[in-house]
This record gives C-alpha cells, sequence and structure tokens, in this order.
C-alpha cells in the first residue's frame, strides 16, 4: 500500500485494488499518459486520486494538478473523494465550477489548494485572469473524456491543457466508454500514452437482470407510477430515464397529481433544486429518480436497485452507462427498458451484444410476471 493513503485504505475497509487500480496506479506513479476506458463503478476516481495525492508537495504554494469533470454534481463527488483521501496527508483540494459564486470561489484559491477539481469553462475563465496559476501543474485528468470532448468543451480543455508547461506535464483521460475518436484525439495531446482498458466484470454482470416491457410512449407515464406503488417495489430504489428535459418536466408534473413525489434531476434546475433532489434520493426518501443522461452522468449514486430506460437507450454505450448506476461492485440489480413493438429487435441486440440475459415482463394484478417466449 502506498504511504501517504494507507491509513485512509484502511479506514475505508478496502481490501485489494480493482482491475483499474491495479494497473492505472502505477503508470500515473511512473509519470505516464495514460488513456483509461473501464466501466462505471470500477474505482476509477480512486485510480487517479491516489497516485495524484501521493505525488504531491504539501509545501508548495501553487496548484499541482487540475481534475476537469464535464458536469458540477461529478466535479463536487470528484472533490469528496480527493479531500477524504488527501487531508489525512496534508493534501488541499478545492472546487471550482460555472455557477458557483466567484467571490468565494477566489477565497478557495487564497487557502493555496494543490488540487483544483472543476469544470472546464470556469477553471479556463480563472486561468486567463491569472487567479490560478498553471506553471507547477503536473498532472491534468480529465474525468468522463467522451463527454469533455464534446464541442462546446473541446476549445476550453485544449486552452487549459496549452496553459501547462509541455515539458512537465501528464495527461490522463479516463471514462466509462472509449470511442476510437475520443481515443485519437487524446493520443494527439499526449507523449506516448499507454492505453488501458479494463472489461466489464462478468461475474458482477451476471448479478444484474435485464428486462423489457412492450408499450406505447403515452402509456409510460402511467406505468412508471403502478411500479413504484407495486408492494414489491417499496424498497427499491429506482433511477429512470427519459432523452429530453421536457419530458422529464411533463413526467414529474403529471406524478406529482397523481400524488407521487419524485426526484428530478435534469439540466434546467438550479444548483439547489439539483442538490435536493440528489439528497432525498440518496437518503431514500424519495422511491424514483428521474433524469436526463447529462445530468446523472458520472454520478455515484449508490444503493441503485433498478435503471428504468422509459426511453429505450439509442446505443449500446448509451444502454451500458445508464445500466450501471445497479449492481455496482456485483451487487444484484435490475434492468428494465420500456419498449415500442419497433424497439423489440433493439433491445435484444443489446442484450446480445453484452452476453447478458433478457426476459419480457409485464404487471399482473398489482405484480411482476414473465411473459413466455
Amino acid at each position: 500500500m502506498l504511504v501517504r493513503t494507507e491509513d485512509s485504505w484502511k479506514e475505508a475497509g478496502f481490501g485489494s485494488f480493482t482491475p483499474v487500480q491495479e494497473r492505472v496506479i502505477p503508470l500515473l506513479l511512473d509519470g505516464r499518459d495514460v488513456l483509461v476506458e473501464s466501466p462505471t463503478g470500477t474505482g476509477k476516481t480512486l485510480a487517479y486520486a491516489i497516485p495524484l495525492i501521493e505525488k504531491m508537495s504539501t509545501e508548495k504554494k501553487l496548484p499541482q494538478a487540475i481534475i476537469l469533470a464535464p458536469s458540477k454534481e461529478l466535479s463536487m463527488q470528484i472533490l469528496d473523494v480527493v479531500q477524504s483521501w488527501g487531508k489525512p496527508g496534508g493534501v488541499r483540494a478545492a472546487s471550482i465550477i460555472g455557477g458557483a459564486n466567484p467571490k468565494r470561489q477566489l477565497e478557495k484559491l487564497k487557502k493555496q489548494p494543490h488540487i483544483i477539481v472543476g469544470t472546464p469553462g470556469r477553471i479556463l475563465e480563472l486561468i486567463k485572469q491569472k487567479k490560478i496559476k498553471t506553471h507547477e501543474v503536473r498532472t491534468l485528468i480529465l474525468d468522463e473524456a467522451d463527454q469533455l470532448f464534446l464541442p462546446e468543451h473541446t476549445q476550453s480543455i485544449n486552452d487549459i491543457i496549452k496553459s501547462t508547461l509541455a515539458d512537465q506535464r501528464q495527461l490522463a483521460l479516463f471514462s466509462a466508454t472509449l470511442p476510437k475518436e475520443i481515443e485519437e484525439q487524446g493520443k494527439a495531446l499526449m507523449k506516448n500514452a499507454e492505453v488501458v482498458r479494463v472489461e466489464r466484470d462478468t461475474q458482477a454482470a451476471s448479478n444484474v437482470k435485464h428486462q423489457y416491457m412492450v408499450c406505447e410512449s403515452r402509456e409510460k407515464i402511467d406505468l412508471i407510477r403502478k411500479i413504484v406503488r407495486m408492494d414489491s417495489m417499496k424498497k427499491e430504489k429506482s433511477l429512470a430515464f427519459m432523452r429530453e428535459v421536457r419530458d422529464v418536466l411533463t413526467a414529474t408534473e403529471k406524478l406529482n397529481y397523481k400524488n407521487l413525489e419524485i426526484a428530478p434531476l435534469h439540466s434546467d434546475l438550479t444548483k439547489e433544486e439539483r442538490a435536493a433532489s440528489m439528497r432525498k434520493f440518496r437518503k431514500g426518501d424519495l422511491p424514483l429518480m428521474l433524469a436526463t443522461d447529462v445530468a446523472t452522468r458520472g454520478l455515484d449514486i449508490t444503493d441503485v436497485t433498478y435503471v428504468i430506460h422509459m426511453d429505450l437507450a439509442d446505443d449500446l454505450d448509451q444502454y451500458i452507462h445508464r445500466s450501471g448506476r445497479t449492481g455496482r461492485a456485483g451487487a444484484p440489480g435490475t434492468v428494465l427498458s420500456f419498449v415500442s413493438p419497433m424497439e423489440v429487435k433493439q433491445i435484444k441486440r443489446y442484450a446480445r451484444d453484452l452476453e447478458a440475459d433478457l426476459e419480457e415482463v409485464t404487471i399482473y394484478r398489482g405484480e411482476w410476471e414473465t411473459v413466455k417466449q
């Protein structure tokens, strides 16, 4: 075990490293540039947080590492991990995110954090204002890299990277899925990058059931209401996905009208509203979180037992991202997709590609029933 993080590791009750940690930590400690693809829930955050913390020179007063994330929520989640593991060794971290009070963020910078975590736009803004000095930054981490290389972030990412010194810069990209074009973009910015791909744990995946229900679009909201109110679902924690913000808004309004309070999560909510939704859902006060994909990207929501695709995933990568919210670390879980008759072939193709068993279910007299094929 590494020296600075050893006590934290023991206190957290962890045993051995996960496969991604085992492969990535030595590379980062060795100063290598890495591109990492590893499924959701496999320990990617600690795979980069541990070597970052180990390498910090706590006597220095300028930032030595920047961690970029595509959303405020993921940034705060990463910050929690870095602070809890870094604090015993004297490592300071601060979040710099869009939408937060700029004056408060400047106050955070006055405390001389060693690691800065945040969203690209605000971090670049403060670099340009010379409020964040990057000449001591040795490591840049891009978490959820496939989202960070979307057109709206690409220029900011490139400018942040260019603000650091090329001859001393270490760059690491992490994602649950690493498409070829993202890999190529990453390699263009790196020096002799090592590509690390960690396969899905088939044993853990086998604890997740994959199911589908055939229905029409107009039936979905009533179906979700029935599902949440089923006796067998009373103790379940369900996370449902819809494609568009407007659909989440409509569904939330209709479910509230039916006296079913749920936790919405979408980009139109204020920071406070999003935090309130997350808090209530995490505590188990509300049985269902209804979200768009962007809103939940990278979030670590524990104990989710059901993932419901109210709108079928557009492709296999999206299906994997969503479905990975349940069955984490080998825990049991269920993935349920609402599909139209025309989408049955698509959901069967996803299951075949994942080598997962798939069953059709329906609701009969208030309980689940398997449809015999």
